[in-house]
């Protein structure tokens, strides 16, 4: 190991990092990161980033959590030419269901009306402190479906949100006619290998994030880092400059517990819905990697054989690699992520 491989391994395990842990990232990666904040100007966002621009009108729909008034805020993007559908969208634990952009104009062009919500304790939408399920997102997104009168859909869920899509898959199979898993977490029980952590510990961890921290974090999601990447740090530091910031930690701490704690490996061998597998092949993502002793290190995180191992123990599943991608292809080749899932959702059975 050189001396500058030295310096990022000692930095690595001495800096706070995220509790949703990847890996450090790569020398070039840092190398490329700024020494200075880039938002040390920026206005602070509240709890609900009320001032953060989304790409298409936001609605909201009334509901509760574990018996506390909520309100889900989503986007509702009307197919263009004639319709073919509707498709539902589930984002990931760091992300809102702004990131899908993209994706949303790409289907919306191909005939698909889309529905993109916040789940409750994510983006624009409430965060109430409660114990989370994923039962209960799937519940509250079948309501919102239900008061737009949308009997069926098709799901494309990336990363935690492929958790949230197979369970909603596996609890509302009548509804899904189609599923879509990106780069999903969930293909392996986390509950085996990851000690569990208490929500103090956890949520010191979270508070002493920094802006240099949570880049580098953000940055082993994509293989290669670009300058349009950044607004996925400048929310989370705005919200930190703000003060509704140690109640949006303490949000990301018990949506933790939810992923650590409530697998949802067992629910893919039940899933009967045609199932597209679009997986990233430099994606190794581990839950949780900071607290697993090094032998479960080892063999967690591999997509590229996760995809086939589900592939394999699903009843209709189609598996599709894209190489040079990491764990959100929909944003690192947005175009080439709408072609495989149009064809997907364009074709017979």
């Amino acid at each position: 190991m050189n001396g500058l491989l030295k310096k990022i391994a000692v930095a690595c395990s001495a800096i706070a990092i995220p509790i949703l842990l990847v890996s450090c990232a790569s020398p070039e990666q840092v190398s490329s990161t700024p020494s200075v904040s880039l938002y040390a100007n920026a206005s602070p966002l509240d709890l609900r980033l009320s001032q953060w621009p989304y790409p298409y009108p936001l609605k909201e729909f009334k509901t509760s959590l574990q018996g506390q008034p909520a309100s889900m805020m989503y986007m509702d993007v009307p197919a263009l030419g004639k319709p073919k559908g509707v498709v539902l969208l589930f984002h990931g634990k760091n992300f809102s269901s702004d990131y899908w952009a993209p994706t949303i104009a790409g289907l919306s062009k191909a005939g698909y009306r889309v529905i993109a919500p916040d789940q409750i304790g994510f983006g624009k939408s409430s965060k109430p402190d409660v114990e989370y399920h994923f039962d209960d997102l799937a519940a509250n997104t079948q309501a919102l479906l239900k008061s737009l009168h949308i009997a069926q859909v098709s799901v494309i869920a990336n990363s935690m949100g492929g958790m949230v899509g197979i369970r909603f898959s596996h609890l509302y199979p009548q509804t899904v006619q189609k599923l879509v898993l990106e780069n999903p977490l969930g293909l392996e029980d986390y509950s085996k290998d990851i000690p569990p952590q208490k929500n103090d510990d956890l949520l010191k961890l979270e508070m002493a994030q920094t802006e240099t921290t949570y880049r580098r974090f953000l940055q082993t999601y994509f293989p290669n880092w670009q300058p349009s990447y950044e607004k996925f740090v400048e929310v989370y530091v705005r919200v930190q400059k703000g003060s509704d910031y140690p109640a949006y930690a303490k949000t990301s701490v018990l949506t933790y517990q939810m992923i650590a704690e409530k697998p949802v490996v067992n629910d893919l061998p039940k899933l009967k819905m045609p199932v597209l597998l679009v997986i990233g092949q430099k994606d190794r993502t581990v839950f949780g990697k900071r607290f697993a002793p090094p032998e479960a290190v080892k063999i967690l995180g591999n997509f590229p054989e996760l995809g086939k191992k589900v592939q394999a123990a699903m009843p209709n599943a189609k598996l599709v690699p894209i190489d040079n991608v990491g764990h959100v292809p929909h944003v690192e080749v947005p175009d080439q992520f709408v072609k495989i899932v149009v064809e997907f959702l364009n074709a017979k059975g």
